[in-house]
């Protein structure tokens, strides 16, 4: 891919873009608050059982996103792109600011699968409008980079501006600015010129639709690859987001704010990857980039398994993060190119559903294995998963391109 020339105006000098990403930028912002705010009411309605309340929601939402994504994605496509964004951002609005009200945990339960189902349908199609919006392939990569870093600054922000304003504010305000958060996106989505629907003759056949994604995925070997290399994305970052508390707290013995410094290195590691991701796809293509990238995630993992110090855990969390947003930031590249004028919706909606059953796999074997048979064995376990993909993925790209060969065609 030739380099383009010097001046080439970036993403954001597309006014369009530009407000769909302070958009995005905005929610990112609100959604942090909200997981900060749930963890603390959930311990106001269940106390010590506040753990099993805040596991329980999480995987509500991991069900919320690999069951609604598709069959909401396919059923929505009859309604004009920005109507159902910003419906979902008000619906997203409505259920936060009904949080502060709730006063059992049942409630914590079905208010979370609602907003988080509401979640599933917004993010395929806002990915989906971004490569429409932006045709040319540089500055959707370079738009890609942005909503990774956007999405690694959240994680890190979030828990500051959290502390910040709890100092000052009850938890429950800020569920009443995470709803604000969604408010003002929409604001910001209404006041964009979107493509229209999806040919409705194109939805003659609604339901078929609901499993186009993932049928697709199936088929096309380079999504495939992608669908194994989420699978290697997904053990790394189950690690990351079960293990390093107790890492830190129990293992090494530091303190709270150690546990933040942690999981500000893998986003740290992130962020500076995903910057330097544009300029890598202008040299090399995505699956040399992704299945390098895809090399950093069980070495780091093999090294989870060997930690003693705390000093050596940030160095590890740190590659963790280059492997993870290497393979993940030129993923919307090999979903928008496998996608025929219609289908861009279903694949993102399949990249989105999948990705997060992934994580239904491998969060349990970060939890569990860590809990009975130690980090090391977890952390282990879990390299052999991320190296097996990794290693499928190898496979499959190179069979698909041995396959299109000219030597091979029929």
């Amino acid at each position: 891919m030739p380099v383009p020339p010097p001046g080439t105006p970036g993403p954001l000098s597309d006014p369009t873009y530009r407000r769909l990403f302070g958009a995005q930028v905005i929610s990112l912002a609100g959604t942090g608050l909200t997981t900060i705010a749930l963890s603390l009411l959930a311990y106001h309605l269940s106390g010590r059982h506040a753990g099993a309340v805040i596991g329980i929601a999480l995987a509500l939402k991991m069900i919320a996103y690999v069951l609604v994504a598709p069959v909401v994605t396919s059923y929505a496509q009859r309604l004009p792109r920005r109507r159902l964004l910003v419906g979902l951002d008000l619906a997203r609005a409505a259920v936060v600011a009904m949080l502060p009200a709730v006063t059992a945990v049942w409630q914590v339960y079905v208010l979370i699968f609602v907003i988080n189902a509401a979640s599933a349908a917004f993010t395929p199609a806002f990915q989906a409008v971004i490569p429409i919006i932006l045709p040319d392939e540089d500055s959707y990569t370079r738009a890609l980079s942005l909503s990774r870093l956007a999405y690694e600054a959240e994680n890190l922000a979030s828990p500051a501006l959290a502390a910040m304003l709890l100092s000052v504010l009850s938890y429950n305000a800020l569920f009443a600015g995470d709803a604000m958060s969604f408010l003002i996106s929409a604001a910001l989505v209404t006041s964009c010129a979107l493509p229209g629907r999806v040919d409705v003759a194109s939805q003659a056949r609604t339901w078929r639709r609901v499993t186009h994604g993932t049928r697709t995925f199936l088929r096309v070997a380079e999504l495939r690859a992608l669908l194994a290399l989420n699978l290697a994305v997904a053990a790394a970052s189950a690690l990351i987001i079960v293990n390093t508390v107790i890492y830190v707290r129990r293992d090494f013995g530091h303190g709270e704010a150690a546990v933040a410094w942690a999981l500000g290195a893998a986003g740290a590691g992130s962020m500076i990857a995903a910057i330097v991701i544009p300029s890598l796809l202008r040299r090399w293509r995505e699956r040399e980039v992704m299945l390098a990238g895809g090399t950093f995630l069980p070495a780091g993992l093999v090294a989870a398994a060997l930690l003693s110090r705390y000093e050596t855990l940030l160095i590890v969390w740190f590659i963790l993060g280059i492997g993870l947003a290497v393979v993940q930031t030129p993923a919307g590249r090999l979903v928008q190119r496998a996608a025929g004028p219609d289908d861009g919706p279903d694949l993102f909606a399949a990249q989105f559903s999948l990705s997060h059953a992934c994580w239904l796999l491998t969060y349990p074997i970060a939890g569990v294995a860590g809990a009975t048979l130690g980090l090391d064995a977890a952390a282990g376990l879990l390299a052999g998963v991320a190296l097996a993909a990794v290693a499928a993925a190898a496979w499959l790209w190179r069979s698909a391109a041995t396959a299109a060969s000219p030597e091979h065609a029929v």
